[in-house]
């Protein structure tokens, strides 16, 4: 029988975790952050606090990680923690809401910047999308070690086109737009419901860096190698999201960039020859890149699923050749593409995925609680430290987030508790079924 490849080291597993969050988001949520908080320091402070949420969501994953090196990663934990139905439920959002929506909204932002080059009207942009995650789905059959070199070379062009941009906000800082003034007394007075909401777009941006603990099954040395990359790749990016955040306000007003869903491209546009499509070439091949991680690593939960008997068997079949969970690959892409059918615009993709992800994420900070309760006497390769006001604040502001997201966007809110509840009838359906 056909088995996983283990030829994933540190180096691969932290560009993946880089590559899976440095994708659209840094790109096209500045606007939507802006416009949430408009104020410089506020700005900077999303971008900082979000960056702080993660690096307790690595730090609290990095324990969960080294005490389970499976492939799964957190559908393991909370499985391990609360029972099969959660952890059913966690694959079963990851596969109808959350990657599924984030391939829909990367396929979207794709098209719209590739318009930059040939002109596009909604329907060929769906279509483009729809190509991409095709052909990246393809591509990442074709085994692991492909998937590697993909992911480190993509991810690598979009971390020196970054480095670019920041050099050009800081050599060609425009002193009419260059923030001056951080008084707190300019601040606006509803402070928090402005952070929540723009907190969407900044998790949004800093999403992604968990999917290497979906790959644990095919990592080299596991118990080390895939908490390490989770911690680096979290640093690495709130480092460079905060640094090209201050860029794009030294090349633009506030005011331009909470009006652009392309600010990278407006704020170099007039600074470098044919600078807007020189930024939206890098900014394409960057999101083609995050597509990439994408299509590989959310379809090993779903293939863990299937070898625990909680999910459709067929999705555990490994390809002979390529030792690939490719029929998981297929049905994600196939639910991806009916997403963009159904949503389609970015922003509303975002609002749908980013709510239950979070979710899902501050359960995945309890069960460490729950894990630190049951297995006192179990080695843990590597602790959360400060426990438990680390892995707690983690909980704390997860949770926090969801409460104000269900309340200020209830549409798409209610429309991923919606399908966690067919959920709940999908598994004792299944597993009804499945004992007859």
């Amino acid at each position: 029988m056909a088995t996983l490849d283990r030829k994933l080291n540190t180096y691969g597993l932290t560009m993946i975790a880089v590559g899976a969050c440095i994708g659209s988001g840094i790109f096209a949520s500045p606007g939507q952050i802006a416009e949430s908080v408009p104020h410089h320091l506020l700005v900077i402070f999303a971008w900082l606090l979000g960056g702080l949420i993660a690096l307790t969501g690595a730090l609290t994953l990095a324990e969960l990680g080294s005490l389970f090196p499976k492939a799964g990663g957190v559908y393991v934990y909370l499985k391990e923690a609360f029972g099969d139905l959660v952890g059913f439920l966690y694959g079963w959002v990851i596969l109808l809401v959350i990657n599924t929506g984030a391939l829909a909204a990367l396929g979207m932002i794709l098209a719209e910047y590739l318009t930059n080059f040939f002109p596009m009207g909604p329907t060929l942009k769906v279509l483009t999308a729809i190509i991409a995650i095709v052909v990246l789905t393809i591509i990442n059959v074709t085994g692991v070690h492909t998937s590697q070199i993909f992911t480190n070379l993509f991810t690598g062009i979009k971390l020196a086109a970054i480095a670019g941009l920041i050099v050009l906000g800081f050599v060609y800082a425009d002193p009419a737009v260059v923030p001056t003034d951080y008084s707190f007394s300019t601040i606006p007075g509803n402070v928090f419901e402005g952070m929540m909401a723009a907190l969407i777009g900044v998790l949004w941006a800093m999403g992604g860096w968990h999917h290497t603990s979906y790959l644990s099954g095919e990592a080299v040395d596991p118990k080390k190698s895939v908490p390490r990359a989770m911690i680096y790749g979290v640093s690495i990016v709130t480092v460079t999201y905060i640094l090209v955040n201050i860029a794009y306000m030294n090349l633009l007003s506030l005011e331009a960039v909470a009006a652009t869903d392309t600010v990278a491209a407006d704020a170099v546009r007039d600074l470098i020859p044919y600078g807007g499509k020189v930024v939206a070439c890098f900014i394409a091949i960057s999101i083609f890149g995050t597509i990439g991680i994408y299509t590989m690593s959310a379809p090993r939960i779903y293939y863990a699923m299937a070898k625990d008997g909680v999910f459709f068997q067929f999705l555990a079949d490994i390809h002979p050749k390529f030792k690939t969970p490719y029929k998981a690959m297929i049905m994600q892409s196939v639910w991806a593409i009916v997403l963009l059918l159904v949503w389609g615009t970015f922003r509303n993709l975002i609002k749908y995925v980013v709510f239950m992800d979070i979710a899902f994420m501050g359960l995945a900070g309890i069960a460490l609680f729950v894990f630190r309760s049951k297995l006192k006497d179990i080695e843990r390769p590597i602790k959360v430290p400060l426990y438990p006001f680390v892995p707690g604040l983690f909980v704390l502001i997860s949770f926090l987030f969801v409460a104000s997201t269900l309340y200020t966007e209830p549409k798409q809110s209610i429309a991923g508790l919606a399908v966690l509840a067919l959920g709940v009838v999908a598994y004792f359906l299944y597993n009804g079924s499945k004992n007859k």
